[in-house]
């Protein structure tokens, strides 16, 4: 009885788009102090979170329990966890400073256009490209989280190279973004 209230809690969408959120204070005091077991840590605490992204999704839907808090909650902590990470990474030098501005740059221009499709009704979801450009940030900020070689392997080099791809991924489905919403700007 107990592990079924428990079990439908945490597979509740609400529940776990609040955990993403609520793993960001984690990630961030984790980073704070990088060695090779805290960047660990950070890294398995983020990739858990960043599963939450995809199940919250998939629950809400297969058990029709779309809410307007998950509506506008979910993209929210997508965006303060992966601006959180991507910082945490700038503030030891780990990655180009110029790269996040603009990653978090087009995450703020894009949920302001949001809100203005929102207000006059259109659909919000994310494109196809955004669901791209989300899957090459979540693939560079794990191994760029773990930051340290382990088995040998330059786990650096790998984030860098998703990185670089997720930046291309950004740009573009910004501007995709902006070209199809171009209509409801008013200038």
């Amino acid at each position: 009885m107990f592990s079924d209230k428990l079990k439908k809690a945490l597979m509740n969408p609400n529940t776990l788009t609040l955990f993403r959120v609520g793993a960001i204070p984690g990630i961030v005091i984790l980073m704070m102090f990088p060695n090779k077991i805290t960047t660990f840590i950070s890294a398995i605490l983020f990739s858990l979170a960043a599963i939450t992204d995809y199940l919250d999704g998939y629950f809400a839907r297969r058990w029709e329990m779309i809410s307007n808090f998950g509506k506008i909650m979910d993209p929210v902590a997508d965006k303060l966890l992966v601006s959180s990470a991507f910082i945490m990474l700038t503030s030891h030098g780990w990655i180009p400073a110029w790269v996040v501005c603009v990653i978090i740059g087009r995450e703020l221009a894009v949920t302001g256009l949001r809100n203005i499709i929102c207000e006059v009704g259109e659909d919000v979801s994310a494109s196809k490209l955004g669901k791209y450009k989300t899957g090459f940030q979540i693939a560079a900020l794990i191994p760029l989280l773990f930051h340290y070689p382990y088995f040998g392997i330059n786990l650096h080099a790998i984030g860098m190279f998703f990185l670089w791809g997720a930046l291309v991924m950004t740009v573009w489905s910004g501007i995709d973004y902006f070209f199809r919403f171009r209509k409801h700007l008013e200038i």
